[in-house]
C-alpha cells in the first residue's frame, strides 16, 4: 500500500492527536477505542460525525466504514454505545483495524427525499476529509444503512457514490419517489437484509411505519433491481439456508448470492423476520412492534466478512 504523501501527515496528526484528548471510552463497547469529532463544512453548515479508530498514529490509510442509524437506534443525543449495542460493529471492526464513523443527523432526521441533497454532500464530504488526513484508504469506503439510514444510504447510492467501494442496506426498502431516478454511478459491491414480516418496512412494498419515515417504498427485490443490472448480474442465484439455531424463533436466514456480477451483490433475506437485526439486541422503533428477531446468525459480523471479501 502506497504511503500518503507529506502534505497528509501533519492533518492526520492533529486529528489523531485530538482523539487522543479526547480520551478513550472507560467501559462499554469501545473501551479500548479512541472517538473523536470529525466535522465538515456542507453549504455553511458544520455537520459533525464521531470517529471510532482502535489504532492510532503511524498508521496507513485503513478501511472505512460509514454507518447512518435509524431512528430505533438512538437520536442525535443518544450515547455512541448505545448505537453500538445495536449495531455492534465494533467488536468486530476492532480486530480488522476498520475505522468506523457515526454521522450525526440534522435534526434528528436525514433528508431522504430527492429534494434535499445536504446529507448527500455530508456523507461525501466527510469521506473526503478523512481520505485527505490519512485516516481511510480511498478505495475501501463503505457506507451502511440501518432503517431510516438505509433509506438514506440508499440515496446516496442512487445519486452518486463514485468515492464508495461498497455499501450495505439494511432493513430498508427504496422510496418509490426514488426508484424510477436511481442511476448508480458504477457496479458495486452491496449487501442487503430485509425481514419478510418486517411490519414498519414491508418486504413486498407499500406504506412504510418507521417513526422518521412513512411514505411508500417498493419491495426489496425492486429495491435491489438497479444495482444488479449496472454489476450485469445474471438471472440465476445460489439461495443456501443457514443452519436453524434456534428453533424458536420463527424464522429462517437464506444468503441469496447473485452470480455472474462484475461486484459482488448478497441478498440475506430473513424468512418471518421483523424490523430487527438478526443476533442484535432488538429495539423498538420509538414504541412501535418490531416482529421476530432471528438468532440464526450475527449480522455485524456477516457485514464485516462481505466487507473483507469485497476489499480483496
Amino acid at each position: 500500500m502506497t504511503v500518503p504523501p507529506a502534505r497528509g501527515f501533519f492533518p492526520r496528526f492533529c486529528l489523531a492527536a485530538a482523539l487522543a484528548v479526547n480520551g478513550l471510552v472507560a467501559g462499554g463497547p469501545f473501551a479500548n477505542a479512541a472517538t473523536g469529532r470529525v466535522t465538515v463544512d456542507v453549504e455553511g453548515v458544520k455537520r459533525s460525525a464521531t470517529l471510532v479508530e482502535h489504532s492510532r498514529l503511524k498508521r496507513a490509510p485503513r478501511t472505512m466504514v460509514i454507518v447512518l442509524r435509524g431512528a430505533a437506534a438512538g437520536g442525535r443525543r443518544a450515547g455512541l454505545s448505545r448505537i453500538d449495542r445495536f449495531l455492534g460493529l465494533d467488536e468486530v471492526a476492532s480486530s480488522a483495524g476498520t475505522v468506523l464513523v457515526f454521522p450525526s443527523a440534522a435534526e434528528n432526521q436525514w433528508a431522504i427525499d430527492t429534494g434535499r441533497g445536504a446529507d448527500v454532500a455530508f456523507i461525501r464530504a466527510l469521506a473526503a476529509k478523512l481520505v485527505a488526513d490519512g485516516v481511510a484508504d480511498k478505495r475501501r469506503i463503505y457506507l451502511a444503512g440501518v432503517s431510516s439510514g438505509g433509506l438514506l444510504a440508499l440515496r446516496v447510492l442512487c445519486e452518486g457514490a463514485d468515492y464508495l467501494a461498497g455499501a450495505a442496506v439494511l432493513l430498508a426498502n427504496m422510496p418509490t419517489t426514488m426508484a424510477g431516478k436511481c442511476k448508480p454511478a458504477r457496479p458495486m459491491a452491496l449487501f442487503t437484509l430485509n425481514g419478510t414480516a418486517d411490519p414498519l418496512m414491508p418486504y413486498q412494498g407499500g406504506a412504510a411505519k418507521l417513526a422518521d419515515f412513512k411514505d411508500e417504498v417498493v419491495s426489496a427485490e425492486a429495491t435491489l433491481a438497479p444495482f444488479a443490472a449496472i454489476a450485469e448480474c445474471g438471472k440465476s442465484r445460489t439461495s443456501p439456508e443457514l443452519p436453524d439455531k434456534d428453533p424458536n424463533d420463527g424464522s429462517r436466514v437464506v444468503v441469496e448470492h447473485l452470480v455472474g456480477c462484475k461486484t459482488p451483490l448478497e441478498v440475506y433475506r430473513i424468512d418471518g423476520g421483523g424490523h430487527a437485526l438478526p443476533g442484535r439486541p432488538i429495539r423498538a422503533d420509538r414504541g412501535a412492534i418490531v416482529g421476530a428477531l432471528n438468532n440464526d446468525m450475527d449480522t455485524s459480523r456477516a457485514l464485516m466478512d462481505f466487507i473483507r471479501r469485497a476489499s480483496r
